[in-house]
């Protein structure tokens, strides 16, 4: 069973205000994770699941993998807009044929 401490008067537990949301919740918990296992690492009791978690981290292919997420991410933003702006012009082109039927006194409406 693992060792808990308790706080000490130089680094009482702090107060977390409560999550307004799920997501905060989350992140409220990540951060506590992450500053545990740190403290771990620091003391050398960090499992070698947590150690080899961060190692991993550390590595080129994880970063150029990252790099690869971002630029996917930018590529189908890309193609998002490009779809709308289609989307746009094709309603401009409706507008202007419409336009010229009136014009031209093939509209029905006037």
């Amino acid at each position: 069973m693992a060792k808990v401490k308790a706080p000490s008067s130089s680094s009482e537990a702090k107060k977390i205000r409560p999550a307004l949301t799920p997501e905060a919740e989350e992140n409220q918990m990540i951060a506590l994770a992450t500053k545990l296992v740190k403290q771990r690492l620091i003391d050398g009791t960090a499992t070698s699941q947590e150690t080899t978690h961060f190692l991993k981290l550390a590595t080129k292919k994880n970063r150029l993998e990252i790099e690869r997420l971002e630029q996917e991410n930018k590529l189908i933003a890309a193609k998002t807009e490009a779809i709308e702006s289609a989307k746009r012009v094709e309603a401009l082109y409706a507008d202007a044929i419409e336009a010229m039927k009136r014009y031209s006194g093939h509209g029905g409406s006037q």
